[in-house]
């Protein structure tokens, strides 16, 4: 952004001689996505939008070497241009309500001394702004006539007041092996000391302030004013630091509120008006019970189907055991547990014992045809493991895709594609479930393998094929070899 001083009757003439120049120059810039000017009367505002991922850091120091190398192109009496970066990290995080009644006149100075310096001190906090508290002001009006009668200015005055509200350094003091600096104070203390300034000479004697001025001790004229529930206060903005945590950055905040509440006058009432962690908490929270409720369908279905509460068991255990897969990476990565991992999980946890199920299911039957469970371990394993790799490929192939992704959507579905496709390529841990819960799986003495209770998958298999045969002509027998098969 640029001032331009004579450009105050026209914006064309601000855009003429300073946004095109400006325009011109910083177009050029690398990794720009748009660029967006606005002339105003006496202003020149250049928005630069660069490319996702780039580091902002360089393309800032960019834009310095381009604007120094234009400084002598333009106008003498504008303004050097000034930069300001912004991003995600820029926004608030937390917005804090104030009330006060009696101490609405001294309500910035509180505010700044006592809340907004301790909230900056925390670990994550980047900026504490404070808006729509009034802010105290010394305000001196002149009589004009009086001013004429003693011959003197408001720029004197002014002048005589700035040199006198200053602390002054006296030098250094040396005592034995110790160097004392010496300060003159000379800042006001109470806005009544200014009216004893001699603020000029007339006829031999002394003018002081308060004979040809009133100084008042009130509050800045405002542009705008802040209400919480129909009274005046102000409001307190949090922002953090580029990569800090927002949900731990606004629950240190909200646990050091009630301390810093009680220093406050007994008028002043401090709310939370919007506390972006709310909204994260909420997600996290309804993922995480998603991951329950997707757990306990998945150990009830399967239960239902293999009819073994042993089989159940080690798939319920194997479940959590795969899910490590997902925090290694994690760890190794530098991520946190966040709303795109959570929904992975929860999308990979059906994943997990797909193919177990379908392994255990031919283990299942193996058994129940009177094979040992070792063997049946072996060879239902065999039969189905080319099915099991390729369904696992599949799923690789719909999700490393992701991984690859670049730009902001690569930031988003990235992990999404890592997790799942970590979670689902661990056939150690399937495998060594099939063999375990195939040892599991015991009949009681004496029990023949005709006698044995089918589980529900063995039993819906047996209805689905009797009922085909049903649909079958009479004079058609399945266990007849069709005519011209080998």
């Amino acid at each position: 952004m640029s001032i331009y001083q004579s450009a105050v009757r026209k914006p064309v003439t601000t855009a003429l001689n300073v946004t095109k120049i400006l325009e011109s120059s910083l177009s050029t810039v690398s990794d720009l996505k748009h660029i967006t000017t606005y002339s105003r009367e006496n202003a020149s505002l250049v928005v630069m939008e660069f490319e996702y991922g780039i580091d902002i850091t360089e393309a800032t120091n960019d834009v310095r070497d381009k604007l120094s190398l234009i400084a002598d192109y333009l106008p003498d009496d504008a303004n050097t241009p000034v930069i300001f970066k912004f991003g995600t990290d820029d926004m608030p995080i937390m917005i804090l309500s104030v009330q006060a009644e009696e101490s609405m006149n001294g309500l910035y100075k509180i505010l700044d001394d006592r809340v907004a310096s301790p909230l900056g001190r925390i670990k994550g906090v980047g900026t504490v702004s404070i808006s729509g508290a009034p802010k105290r002001e010394i305000q001196v009006y002149c009589d004009p006539y009086k001013l004429e009668a003693y011959n003197l200015t408001v720029e004197g005055i002014a002048s005589v007041i700035a040199f006198e509200n200053r602390n002054t350094p006296g030098g250094n003091l040396d005592i034995g092996s110790e160097t004392q600096t010496i300060r003159v104070e000379g800042e006001f203390t109470d806005p009544l000391q200014m009216e004893d300034l001699i603020v000029g000479h007339f006829l031999g004697r002394s003018i002081y302030l308060r004979d040809v001025a009133r100084v008042e001790d009130t509050i800045a004229e405002r542009t705008q004013e802040t209400y919480i529930d129909g009274v005046r206060g102000g409001s307190i903005i949090i922002m953090k630091q580029a990569g800090a945590n927002t949900v731990q950055i606004c629950k240190k905040v909200k646990e050091r509120l009630p301390e810093l509440e009680k220093e406050l006058p007994s008028d002043i009432r401090i709310g939370v008006v919007m506390d972006s962690s709310d909204n994260i908490n909420r997600t996290i929270d309804s993922l995480v019970q998603t991951i329950l409720i997707t757990l306990i369908l998945v150990i009830f279905i399967v239960m239902i189907f293999l009819g073994r509460w042993r089989a159940t068991l080690i798939i319920a255990i194997v479940i959590p055991v795969s899910l490590v897969a997902a925090f290694i990476y994690l760890l190794i990565s530098g991520n946190t547990l966040n709303i795109i991992s959570l929904s992975s999980l929860s999308i990979a946890i059906g994943m997990v014992v797909d193919d177990a199920i379908v392994a255990l299911e031919n283990i299942t039957t193996h058994i129940e045809r009177g094979t040992k469970p070792k063997s049946a371990a072996i060879y239902a394993t065999n039969e189905v493991s080319i099915s099991i790799i390729a369904s696992t490929l599949t799923l690789l192939a719909v999700f490393i895709p992701l991984t690859m992704v670049g730009g902001l959507s690569g930031e988003i579905f990235s992990q999404l594609g890592w997790i799942v496709a970590m979670i689902s390529t661990m056939p150690m841990w399937k495998r060594d479930s099939m063999h375990l819960t195939a040892y599991t799986q015991k009949r009681s003495a004496g029990q023949s393998t005709t006698e044995s209770p089918l589980s529900f998958s063995r039993q819906v298999s047996l209805w689905v094929h009797y009922s085909s045969l049903r649909s079958y002509p009479p004079s058609f027998s399945p266990s007849k070899t069709v005519p011209g098969s080998a």
